[in-house]
């Protein structure tokens, strides 16, 4: 019995890990600026809309 309660612990650890993950990411892509990114490198004049 003890066994499948750390099995039970360890997969609600796993599960608010990759929630906390998720949530993460999308915070982080919802944060990028939104408009024109001109970038200029080694292969030139980039221009990319968001």
């Amino acid at each position: 019995m003890p066994a499948s309660r750390n099995l039970l612990a360890i997969l609600v650890v796993v599960l608010v890990a990759a929630l906390a993950v998720t949530g993460y990411s999308l915070y982080q892509e919802k944060k990028r600026p939104e408009g024109v990114e001109i970038n200029l490198g080694k292969n030139g004049l980039s221009i990319e809309k968001k």
